[in-house]
């Protein structure tokens, strides 16, 4: 007998004692081969009814009902004198007589041998016995008894039955095991079949990988990826470097189209040239289509580099001579330096968007609690007043900005309602054109929260 009870069993123990406890002195305990009856029998002996007289018969085909009644009667009483030719409730009658006591326990194993005079002997006793008489039996089939409580045993459970196979086999295989799975999955719970569990035949030849081999497979993973960081951060910062590059060369080649008359200025007239430029962004020059009036043709773009040459010396000696005619102080202090186009150099600084654009401000009046529905969100603001235009909710529908992955969105809501009712009442009354979208509720808390991250 093991020193350990699963817990499914231990629960079966007490249930069969509460039975008797409520007056069922007749209980057949039924379950196949191998689940364990003849140990929930040894066990429930044992440990319950320690003050009764007890009797535990393993009944067989070869025992017939006289040495079986000699039995359960030597175990019961002292030394008793048994009739042969009395029944089974007939000498137990007597042996009261003679030798009272007060409880009795009978336990017999391998019901299903007795024979049908000897069953309808132990009913009559635990019917009718002038003292407590508690009869348990074990059968794999039904017995021809009315009268009795039939209590099936259960399979164990795949854990139970890994606990019970862990207390004969300390070195179980993991449940990945697939023989081992398949054995527990056949055994089907049986404790018989469990037990017959055999390690050195029902082991797969697992090879056993080395230990090391994830802490590779971690590394190259760790270094996959950072390669592919530092990837993608170089190729953000040649995109960078190529647009920087391609404006600069843009504005290279507009500032050194514009300056050009200082290769043909004249010594004499170096100082004025700076002043005469200023008049030549002003000026027409042969760049444009020249229209022949006394033909009333319009001349084909040429690239005339000596008209432009002689045009830009022309209008640098009149601009010296009007302002020597003048003799102002103040052109002897024109600087000589002609003034770069910034425009084209530098990037013009991207405006920020302000917040007059949209109704911000309406939601930031309205209540906390108060519930809104969501129609379009969206990236251009083009997007949202043609939405808007196509389906007539310019009186209706509020418009609010807000910041997602640093760029700004606009969000089209309509309504704002007290109660979620409201707002779902609001939704349903929407046409089929605006429900494509799958609009939804939000609160106007949540939207403030959203408008208040373009400061950030």
């Amino acid at each position: 007998m093991q020193a350990q009870i699963l817990p499914s069993r231990a629960a079966l123990v007490d249930r069969i004692a509460l039975q008797f406890e409520y007056g069922q002195n007749l209980i057949v305990l039924l379950g196949t081969s191998g689940l364990g009856k003849s140990y929930m029998l040894e066990t429930f002996i044992t440990d319950k009814y320690n003050s009764f007289n007890k009797a535990f018969v393993q009944v067989s085909a070869s025992v017939n009902d006289v040495s079986l009644m000699s039995d359960i009667l030597e175990q019961s009483f002292n030394s008793p004198l048994i009739d042969h030719d009395l029944s089974l409730s007939e000498n137990f009658y007597q042996l009261l007589q003679q030798q009272p006591c007060e409880a009795c326990l009978w336990v017999l194993d391998n019901a299903r041998h007795l024979s049908e005079e000897l069953l309808q002997e132990l009913e009559l006793l635990a019917k009718n016995s002038p003292v407590t008489l508690y009869i348990m039996l074990a059968s794999q089939s039904k017995l021809a008894i009315n009268n009795a409580v039939e209590i099936y045993l259960e399979p164990l459970s795949a854990h139970e039955s890994k606990q019970l196979m862990s207390w004969y086999f300390p070195n179980l295989p993991y449940d990945e095991d697939p023989v081992f799975s398949a054995f527990l999955n056949e055994a089907n719970g049986n404790p018989s079949l469990l037990l017959a569990w055999q390690p050195t035949e029902h082991v797969a030849d697992i090879v056993k990988k080395d230990k090391v081999s994830w802490r590779v497979h971690l590394i190259s993973l760790l270094i996959i990826i950072m390669l592919l960081i530092i990837g993608l951060l170089y190729k953000n910062d040649m995109t960078q470097w190529w647009q920087t590059y391609y404006q600069n060369q843009q504005s290279q080649d507009i500032a050194t189209a514009i300056p050009a008359s200082k290769i043909t200025a004249t010594p004499s007239a170096d100082k004025e040239v700076s002043n005469a430029n200023s008049d030549i962004s002003k000026a027409d020059l042969p760049l444009e289509p020249v229209s022949d009036k006394s033909q009333g043709n319009v001349a084909p773009h040429k690239n005339d580099v000596p008209a432009i040459m002689q045009s830009l010396t022309r209008q640098a000696q009149q601009s010296a001579q009007s302002e020597q005619s003048e003799a102002l102080p103040q052109s002897l202090n024109t600087p000589e330096t002609i003034e770069p186009i910034e425009s084209d150099d530098k990037e013009s600084p991207q405006p920020k968007i302000s917040n007059n654009v949209s109704d911000n401000a309406w939601y930031l009046a309205q209540p906390d609690n108060n519930t809104t529905v969501q129609l379009l969100a969206v990236t251009q603001e083009k997007i949202t007043r043609e939405f808007i235009i196509q389906h007539n909710l310019s009186q209706r529908a509020k418009v609010y900005q807000t910041k997602r992955n640093n760029k700004v969105w606009w969000v089209v809501t309509i309504g704002s309602y007290a109660s979620l009712a409201d707002a779902k009442s609001a939704l349903s009354a929407l046409s089929s054109a605006l429900t494509k979208n799958k609009p939804f509720y939000k609160k106007i808390s949540k939207i403030k929260q959203e408008i208040a991250r373009l400061d950030q």
